[in-house]
């Protein structure tokens, strides 16, 4: 996704470009953009200036111009602005997201043909998130999903989105699906759509299926994942700390208002951010002694030839102590919450979502271990989580009984944090005649774990079983029969040579690639990295239409109960 050996433009699409060159960018592809290429890689690619298609710009008629844009009306227009009576620049090279309508591009040629030089859609309509996350839309859609009136038409979106990022990463695979509605109508229009893509390839010949499987769930599989106190450092990090758009805003030791990007690029990051929080709090300060103690002359003499190599590593050495010090200060953040509410909060929501306590014993009354999380002045987002894990391990709950905990929550005049579970599938009121079967979880009681993080996502339990070929077929339906050729354990032949797997290897064999309609949580984000590093060669990517927190989605589930944005249309989609 994010991740992979070219740099630059050619990272991201087949760009064929002029020399010397101006880059005109909307506000989704500069997005885009952004989480794969920085500046030094575009003036490598000779590109000297970077501009906004919607703003006024100077004209430069001896330059050439790329536009990397979406095929909207809005982005069509504004480019053909740049043309249509006095030229901005010498040429234009126009590279598209994805398909552009046949009445955009023949306005396009109408007035601008003689200046285009070259016109590519090039399929990449969706924001390439971390290395193995990749998301449709950069803000939560979950009302558009699951609001009635709009889902068919929004869902109709979905599948070209989600085909341009199985196209870029040249899968044709078998599609599965979880028995739910939602995830049964994308299936259905990803394969379709992917079949009349690959038809014929270049050889004439019908194009046979990848080594890849592509799974489609909807939110309500697993309730209880996103709404946990998670430990691991990158979910608590967005859980409990005002972390907007990947930036961490803080204060430094001298009280200046500082930020920080948590994304690819700090490489810190990305080793610590799947770690339990005690092991990122005791790693870091241990990082920051041992890069000092490098910087220390072994025989305590200083020279000049000493000092001159110090100055040399100086830049290198600040930008190490930088990263260090941005995450030893979010850490403490992270556990001056955990100090003030969390590990209490964490203790009650493990026994309700794990059914027994850390000794293994069943959890019989729920009741008695949600009770001292009502009666304790917590806030009333953590007191809505703690009744939703309570009504998830009992399946439901009675009307009586629900009326009860919104009085005791204090949310009489906002039920619909709760009530609107049930647009998701997930029951919230039981009647006499109502049963509903939990889904058979793997045993995991041999795995180590921190007693205050024994849950773990379902998720997890459905890769494991699509790579072992595991996955009951009446509860995972095929929209076309799966090949002999899926292989995603790995199991080699006796005829084959075995040989290690790599990053590489496995980008280049099987692929598992897992997608939710309605949002993914952080630790499910996770278990991406996790059974891709156990299972070696399978390699699984996770997407979904956004990533949440639990406050984004306890709000988003109130939110159902209100009609569609009414200032939301198809042209807004690459903004949201």
């Amino acid at each position: 996704m994010a991740a992979g050996s070219e740099h630059g433009l050619k990272r991201i699409g087949n760009f064929t470009l002029p020399s010397l060159q101006i880059l005109i960018l909307d506000p989704f592809t500069t997005k885009l953009l952004s989480t794969c290429c920085k500046m030094s890689d575009l003036m490598a690619e000779k590109i000297t200036i970077v501009e906004d298609l919607y703003k006024s710009r100077e004209p430069v008629p001896e330059m050439k111009a790329i536009y990397f844009m979406t095929p909207t009306s809005k982005c069509v227009e504004a480019f053909i602005a740049d043309f249509k009576t006095k030229p901005k620049y010498k040429a234009a090279y126009v590279y598209f997201t994805d398909y552009c309508p046949d009445d955009l591009f023949n306005n396009m040629k109408l007035y601008c043909a003689k200046y285009i030089r070259v016109c590519k859609e090039i399929n990449i309509s969706f924001m390439p998130q971390e290395a193995q996350v990749s998301v449709q839309f950069t803000k939560s859609v979950l009302f558009l999903v699951y609001f009635v009136i709009v889902r068919f038409l929004f869902l109709s979106k979905f599948p070209h989105r989600l085909c341009t990022c199985l196209l870029t990463e040249g899968s044709f695979p078998v599609i599965g699906y979880s028995n739910m509605d939602n995830a049964r109508i994308l299936a259905e229009m990803v394969d379709n759509r992917l079949a009349r893509h690959y038809e014929l390839d270049d050889s004439g010949k019908k194009k046979e299926k990848t080594q890849a499987q592509l799974l489609i769930l909807e939110r309500g599989f697993d309730p209880v994942s996103p709404i946990l106190h998670e430990l691991t450092y990158q979910a608590m990090a967005y859980d409990l700390i005002d972390i907007k758009n990947d930036t961490y805003k803080y204060k430094s030791r001298d009280g200046s208002e500082k930020q920080a990007k948590l994304n690819e690029d700090d490489m810190l990051w990305v080793k610590l951010r799947h770690k339990h929080i005690a092991e990122v709090s005791e790693q870091i300060p241990k990082m920051l002694k041992e890069i000092s103690a490098s910087k220390k002359q072994p025989d305590g003499k200083i020279t000049i030839s000493n000092l001159a190599q110090m100055m040399k590593k100086m830049p290198a050495f600040r930008k190490q102590m930088t990263e260090k010090t941005i995450h030893l200060q979010l850490a403490e953040d992270c556990m001056k919450h955990y100090g003030e509410n969390v590990e209490k909060l964490c203790k009650a929501e493990q026994d309700l979502a794990v059914g027994s306590d850390v000794d293994g014993v069943k959890v019989k009354d729920p009741m008695r271990t949600l009770l001292p999380v009502l009666l304790n002045p917590y806030s009333k987002y953590d007191k809505i989580r703690a009744v939703l894990l309570y009504i998830f391990s009992l399946s439901g709950t009675t009307e009586e009984n629900l009326h009860k905990l919104i009085e005791h929550v204090k949310i009489e005049g906002e039920p619909e944090f709760i009530q609107n579970w049930k647009e998701l599938g997930v029951p919230i009121i039981t009647t006499p005649s109502f049963f509903s079967r939990k889904p058979t979880r793997r045993d995991r009681n041999q795995d180590e774990t921190y007693s205050l993080s024994r849950w773990t996502p379902v998720i997890k339990d459905v890769m494991e079983d699509a790579v072992e070929n595991k996955l009951d077929t009446k509860e995972w339906p095929h929209q076309s029969e799966c090949p002999a050729a899926w292989n995603g354990s790995g199991a080699v032949s006796a005829r084959q040579k075995h040989r290690a797997s790599t990053q590489e290897d496995r980008r280049t064999g099987s692929r598992l690639i897992i997608f939710v309609i309605g949002g993914i949580s952080c630790s499910e984000m996770r278990c991406a990295y996790e059974v891709t590093k156990a299972v070696k060669s399978c390699e699984v990517i996770i997407g979904s239409s956004h990533i949440l927190t639990p406050t984004i989605l306890l709000d988003d589930i109130k939110a159902l109960s209100k009609g569609p944005m009414e200032s939301f249309t198809i042209e807004d989609e690459h903004n949201i």
